[in-house]
């Protein structure tokens, strides 16, 4: 299921929330009914944690997180730090790193087997990803960008990526992630595409702003409604034929 919603107003859903098959990171202060579109879809499987990052309630960008661990920037709090390790499933290994780059969230795409990383990421932060997150790390550019992690968003099942990733790139890409990858984008058109949605491998957030052919595309790529990726030809065919007549 791909659900609509808001944070204070603003569709950028992936900056304020991080979510995993095991656990999901929502940022303070929001209003209530950010904090119940997500558990009403996710309490019963996993936890919804509230949390902050250095003080900043942007955690969606600044953190890189799967089922197996969560890494923070050297900036997070030590009571902040605390608070994730006592909320977060005892399984999940809670990692503060020294990183010049330290929007961790814009600078790897991960699933729970596969981290996409921009290509000046510390070698120490690419051992301590690997060994805590569980991944295989690789060095990459989407469409050219090196900001992977705002450019991508992977699930164990599928990836959607920057509207203008050649085919090339996209079965480059999908050949080392093992998963399907479609080019598209939320928001009604934006390119961040990891800004405007999150996704695990049986729910994702987007923006109130994405459109039914955006949330088609996305649902069948990570094979939400076990729909095919083969639907979405048809189905944004469909669409588009209707929108033109």
């Amino acid at each position: 299921m791909a659900v609509r919603v808001q944070f204070e107003n603003n569709n950028e859903v992936g900056v304020f929330s991080k979510l995993t098959n095991s656990y999901c990171l929502v940022a303070i202060g929001g209003s209530e009914n950010f904090y119940s579109v997500f558990e009403a879809e996710l309490a019963e499987g996993i936890p919804v944690v509230h949390a902050s990052i250095a003080g900043c309630r942007i955690l969606g960008r600044m953190v890189v997180a799967n089922k197996h661990g969560l890494l923070v920037p050297a900036a997070t709090s030590d009571s902040e730090l605390q608070h994730l390790r006592n909320s977060l499933p005892d399984a999940v290994r809670v990692q503060r790193v020294e990183e010049r780059l330290s929007a961790l969230g814009n600078v790897v795409a991960c699933n729970d087997y596969v981290a996409l990383v921009h290509p000046d990421l510390d070698r120490d932060t690419e051992e301590i990803l690997a060994d805590t997150l569980g991944v295989e790390v690789f060095r990459q550019t989407v469409a050219g960008n090196v900001l992977v992690g705002s450019y991508a968003a992977l699930s164990n099942r599928g990836g959607l990526v920057h509207p203008k990733t050649t085919i090339q790139d996209q079965d480059e890409l999908s050949s080392l992630l093992q998963v399907p990858l479609v080019a598209g984008t939320v928001n009604r058109g934006s390119e961040v595409v990891a800004a405007g949605m999150v996704v695990n491998d049986w729910c994702a957030f987007c923006g109130m702003d994405t459109t039914s052919t955006e949330i088609s595309v996305i649902e069948s790529v990570f094979k939400l409604n076990d729909a095919q990726p083969s639907a979405i030809t048809s189905t944004m065919r469909a669409s588009l034929i209707e929108s033109m007549s």
